[in-house]
């Protein structure tokens, strides 16, 4: 007897990085970490291979007061003081002049989740790029809507036609369009767009806004380990070019920016012309903030603003450390994958690094092999994400070229 809905999805869940993150430990346990390369979680881990937890984050955290822990916040929008800190974190340092509100949620994937349901109805559909984390996919469905996919590139570039054509090939079938964009330091690939391909999607935006309004959600999960970080925000002032018919919804995650990642944390940062069409979408997500999670962890949002103003210095210092280990985790891999001709998506910063295998029958076989060899990754469509964020300098140094090794044995 099913109890659930007719509609439900009754196809057990498949979380592919979960699944390859037990073989790994595994592994580990048989045969000793040295022997194994484990780059499969998206979260920072030192040169010892211990995870990161920021120092000045977890300090401040361990500080507040057990009271403010165990109270609710102030509202199911979220602390005003976190609120106007995440604004002004995430737009202040680029020279954006929409109106805006800010979303308490939990982690980036409460923005995600809640943008796909507030803005498309069911049965309608949501574009998303082809590579890709893979639980864009799945809150659709859960959400009962369709999604089509864009390439994600042409050549080495963002593919702005692909995105121009999928789009179109939707817009006359629904009331809305919504649009993910994983923008800087895209999980998987590690591509960040330039200023021109930004200011080409803007325009292409507006130009469907005058069939349908749209909305474009910048997923930022990643933006705090931007390699030039000072400029990482520059791209937004792209969006004050946006019509009165488009909205962005910026997706930010407090769990990747302060490794906090089982803390829940995020927000959803609503960027739109007019005042008024902000407040109209403000009230309908916090109808949904109200009815599906009700509270944001308080001491939470209270480390967030604390660590960020009354410790940053001390917090970006530390941050800093880990970036550096990002360049040049990557730049190894990158180097020697370009010397031994191990195809990669282009990528520029970022947690991730992938391989690039047009066919995913072969991905899988080489996926097989490579875990075989003790090599842990993540497969994703058209590839294999590798997890520099999670390697040492180390494990880094002739993994490409031993992965070019098993690529060759799959042909």
């Amino acid at each position: 007897m099913n109890f659930t809905k007719n509609s439900a999805n009754l196809t057990p869940i498949e979380d592919t990085v979960f699944a390859v993150v037990s073989k790994a430990k595994e592994a580990k346990a048989k045969f000793g970490a040295d022997q194994v390369v484990d780059a499969t979680i998206g979260s920072l881990y030192d040169e010892a291979g211990n995870l990161v937890a920021f120092k000045s984050v977890f300090d401040n955290y361990d500080k507040i007061k057990k009271e403010v822990k165990a109270a609710y916040a102030s509202s199911f929008t979220g602390n005003p003081t976190f609120r106007q800190r995440v604004a002004e974190w995430t737009i202040g340092a680029a020279d954006v002049k929409l109106a805006h509100s800010v979303i308490a949620t939990p982690g980036g994937t409460g923005a995600v989740s809640m943008t796909f349901s507030d803005i498309l109805e069911p049965g309608e559909t949501v574009i998303l790029p082809d590579i890709a984390w893979g639980s864009y996919a799945l809150m659709a469905t859960d959400k009962q809507l369709k999604a089509k996919k864009y390439k994600m590139f042409d050549g080495d570039k963002f593919n702005l036609t692909s995105f121009k054509e999928t789009v179109l090939s939707v817009i006359n079938d629904q009331n809305r369009i919504c649009v993910v964009i994983n923008d800087p330091c895209h999980n998987p690939t590690g591509y960040t767009m330039t200023r021109g391909e930004w200011d080409e999607v803007i325009a292409f935006m507006n130009e469907c806004s005058k069939q349908v309004p749209c909305v474009i959600l910048n997923d930022i999960a990643y933006i705090d380990y931007a390699y030039d970080l000072e400029n990482s925000r520059k791209y937004m002032e792209a969006f004050n070019n946006i019509s009165e018919q488009v909205m962005v919804v910026v997706a930010f995650s407090c769990s990747k920016t302060m490794t906090s990642y089982g803390l829940r944390c995020g927000a959803a940062i609503l960027l739109a012309q007019s005042a008024e069409s902000v407040r109209q979408a403000e009230i309908v997500f916090e109808k949904s903030a109200r009815a599906i999670w009700s509270n944001i962890p308080n001491a939470a949002m209270d480390n967030f603003y604390q660590v960020t103003t009354e410790h940053y210095d001390d917090f970006m210092n530390e941050k800093a450390v880990y970036i550096d280990y990002l360049k040049q985790r990557s730049e190894i891999f990158k180097t020697e994958a370009e010397a031994c001709s191990l195809p990669c998506y282009p990528y520029k910063e970022g947690f991730f690094v992938t391989i690039q295998i047009e066919d995913n029958d072969r991905r899988d076989r080489y996926h097989e092999l490579l875990l075989a060899n003790n090599i842990f990754t993540v497969k994703v469509n058209h590839g294999i994400r590798v997890a520099v964020c999670s390697l040492s300098i180390d494990k880094c140094k002739g993994l490409a070229a031993r992965m070019k090794q098993y690529l060759d044995e799959t042909k």
